[in-house]
């Protein structure tokens, strides 16, 4: 099953310094049917004016990834970690017993996140982030793991909890497969260009940029870019 998401119909609001758009309920948005797919909780498209942001704030038992796609974000939190992600990195928040943090984005031009928060699969631990970059050309042609709940994928940045988040750059034309298994969830958002992913039956479901698919029951997921892409996944338990 694969359920188109047009980001046209997402929730969300704009707040002037910041457009959000919601792809699972939150803040404002309610939608009973689109709470949560598997672990995953939020995935929120974020748009962020220069020098505005995030003030301090405080999460616990969460894990909160963000996605930089333009610009980028500045983050600063009690335990003194402090850091700027640039476009195509990743930032990875474990909030654990709780933590209090800031994201501004302190440059000239506007920033684009995707903010993604999986609920852990354990409780107790101390909170921790950390960040790395990503270079597209790593993932060209090829799903590669960004932030990881198994131990053996230790090049990714760790999460906390039965989960992966997966991404890949594909030129038009050029294809890509990612092995899920039917007992598992994804949710895959093209963040530029377009795509078509093939279905249990061989149908072909096509997505734009920002759009999201919401994917189970299937083993494989096979992806063909209709235009130059970049595309985001969370393999979801």
């Amino acid at each position: 099953m694969i359920e188109l998401r047009p980001f046209e119909n997402l929730g969300g609001e704009n707040h002037g310094w910041l457009d959000a758009k919601h792809h699972f309920s939150f803040a404002g948005y309610h939608d009973p049917s689109r709470m949560h797919w598997g672990n995953l909780r939020v995935w929120n498209d974020d748009t962020i004016a220069p020098h505005t942001g995030f003030a301090p704030h405080p999460h616990r038992d969460m894990e909160i990834i963000t996605y930089v796609r333009e610009g980028a974000i500045t983050h600063e939190d009690n335990l003194g970690n402090k850091g700027r992600t640039e476009a195509g990195d990743v930032q990875v928040m474990s909030a654990g017993t709780g933590i209090r943090h800031s994201e501004y984005n302190r440059e000239n031009v506007t920033t684009r996140i995707f903010q993604i928060w999986i609920m852990p699969t354990r409780s107790g631990d101390a909170p921790s982030w950390g960040a790395r970059p990503f270079p597209k050309g790593d993932r060209a042609g090829q799903f590669v793991t960004l932030a990881s709940g198994y131990e053996e994928e230790g090049d990714a940045l760790p999460i906390r909890t039965d989960a992966r988040v997966v991404a890949a750059t594909l030129k038009a034309g050029e294809s890509a497969e990612y092995v899920i298994g039917s007992d598992r969830k994804a949710y895959l958002v093209p963040a530029t260009g377009a795509i078509a992913v093939t279905d249990a039956d061989g149908n072909e479901i096509h997505a734009k940029a920002r759009d999201g698919l919401a994917i189970r029951d299937l083993d494989v997921i096979h992806v063909t870019a209709k235009e130059d892409s970049e595309l985001v996944l969370v393999d979801a338990a």
